[in-house]
């Protein structure tokens, strides 16, 4: 760790990236937990992209994340979490990799009624093999499943941590994200434990 020239110690940052399907809550989630006001690169909706971008039902989606979403969490006085959010659309997938390098970990954040689009984010994060935790953002109106019928869908591995969210709440944001830090400090003890 650095020092400034006043010797104080400069805190050491971790960089972690939220995903996930078009309209499943990153941008409320980031914005839920940061200390600062968040960056969002939202723009209006549309008609360009009618047939591209669908917001699901009753959800009153008028912007999208065209570029990143952004926030900080000061853990304690030597350690920052620097949050990174993606836009949700494929089509923007050429900035999931700028977006994820450096990046510790990720969270996939998953609406029950539209599974399917985070398949993309899934294949992405262990792909690269990045330690990712899956929250499935409970929308009021959505469809509600049980956790195991969720991975089953998802096909997560066992050891990845999946779990209940409210994108909306930052106590659920929270444990989402210690969840997160244990599946990171999991994946880097696992080799260890296996040498």
């Amino acid at each position: 760790m650095f020092a400034t020239s006043d010797h104080t110690p400069l805190a050491s940052s971790v960089k972690i990236v939220t995903s996930g399907g078009f309209g499943v809550g990153k941008t409320t989630f980031i914005g839920a937990i940061s200390e600062i006001e968040p960056l969002a690169t939202e723009a209006a909706m549309t008609e360009v992209s009618v047939g591209l971008d669908d917001p699901g039902l009753a959800t009153g989606k008028t912007t999208t994340t065209v570029a990143l979403d952004f926030g900080r969490i000061t853990l304690d006085p030597s350690l920052v979490l620097y949050l990174f959010g993606t836009p949700g659309q494929e089509r923007f997938e050429f900035l999931w990799d700028d977006l994820l390098d450096g990046a510790l970990g990720g969270v996939v954040l998953v609406d029950t009624g539209r599974v399917e689009d985070c398949y993309p984010v899934l294949d992405f994060f262990e792909q690269r093999r990045t330690p990712f935790v899956v929250a499935v953002n409970r929308f009021e109106s959505g469809a509600r499943f049980e956790l195991a019928e969720v991975r089953e869908a998802l096909d997560l591995a066992p050891g990845i941590h999946l779990m209940d969210c409210d994108a909306r709440d930052r106590e659920s944001v929270k444990r989402v994200l210690v969840a997160l830090l244990e599946q990171i400090l999991e994946s880097r003890r696992a080799p260890a434990l296996a040498v």
